[in-house]
């Protein structure tokens, strides 16, 4: 049977890669995120794909605007099966630097936006015995890094809030709450990133793709798991943050202002993180084709790293 999918920050990323996914697998779809221009370029990508396709301009910080969107799908699909939830927005800085609106809109966005998908989602799914939430979490959520205190500190509260919805979600037989946690992945989030740290952002080694995620989204909608990591390195990562707290907090600084941080000096702005920006919107980020310059650069960094540990241990 074809289901009806609700895909919240779909115009750019994961979620655009999320949203030509479902649409590879016949589901039926409504797409919302904030820039109108933007949806209607995927859309036709979906649409190209077979899919129908609703489109429902979005903000989902915006007060009853998730209620807006339920109601919307269930009028041209008459019920909602899965929703999607991949809108999130970064800033990188110190946290004293980053301004305070900036960082509290990080959270909204993030964190706060996450729990009214998640309150207007389950609603439903509890009336109709069926449903499947599926959110983005983060490696984030599980360790930390300096520089994106607000987006850490936004993950952090989803992994809670995500295990809270998954043990009340026992209650209610057929409906089912993920959470898919990808390391860094090659999107355009981290140009788009507000930036208060006079240096462009970037996702370190090793990168996956969106489309990687993507899948694993599509597949918890086949079969739903609790919890799904998507990055070859966040098992490592978070042993060592777990295991090995003080050595892990003495790499992790030069690792990434090595690794996490470009060269590219920028002046401070606000990135997306209180408006859309369509011209930087797209699947890929273009980060991939990076990835040997980027090894060059950890790999000559050894010496650094390895000076700072050994004065940690001294």
């Amino acid at each position: 049977m074809t289901r009806t999918v609700v895909l919240t920050g779909a115009s750019s990323g994961i979620g655009r890669a999320a949203a030509r996914e479902f649409a590879g697998r016949g589901d039926q779809l409504v797409l919302a995120a904030r820039s109108p221009a933007t949806l209607a370029e995927v859309r036709d990508e979906c649409v190209a794909a077979g899919a129908e396709v609703l489109v429902v301009p979005t903000d989902v910080t915006t007060p009853d605007a998730l209620e807006g969107l339920a109601r919307s799908a269930l009028a041209e699909f008459g019920r909602i099966d899965v929703w999607v939830h991949t809108a999130a927005v970064m800033a990188y800085g110190r946290f004293e630097e980053v301004p305070e609106r900036v960082f509290d809109q990080v959270v909204r966005t993030d964190l706060l936006a996450a729990a009214a998908v998640a309150r207007v989602a389950l609603r439903h799914f509890r009336a109709a015995s069926a449903g499947t939430l599926i959110l983005t979490g983060s490696v984030l959520g599980h360790i930390t890094a300096p520089y994106m205190s607000g987006y850490v500190a936004a993950k952090w509260g989803l992994q809670g809030l995500a295990r809270a919805l998954q043990q009340e979600a026992r209650e209610t037989p057929g409906v089912n709450v993920c959470l898919i946690n990808p390391g860094s992945v090659d999107t355009p989030v981290y140009r788009q990133a507000a930036n208060y740290l006079g240096r462009l952002g970037r996702p370190p080694v090793p990168i996956t793709t969106p489309e990687r995620v993507a899948r694993a989204m599509a597949d918890c909608a086949d079969w739903p798991r609790r919890e799904v990591s998507v990055g070859r390195l966040n098992g490592v990562m978070r042993v060592g943050f777990t295991v090995l707290p003080g050595v892990y907090d003495v790499l992790v600084g030069p690792l990434m202002r090595l690794a996490g941080v470009t060269d590219r000096p920028v002046a401070p702005y606000d990135g997306i993180v209180f408006a859309p920006n369509p011209a930087g919107e797209a699947v890929r980020g273009g980060w991939l084709p990076e990835l040997s310059q980027v090894v060059r650069a950890v790999g000559g960094a050894g010496a650094t790293v390895g000076s700072a540990l050994r004065r940690r241990l001294r």
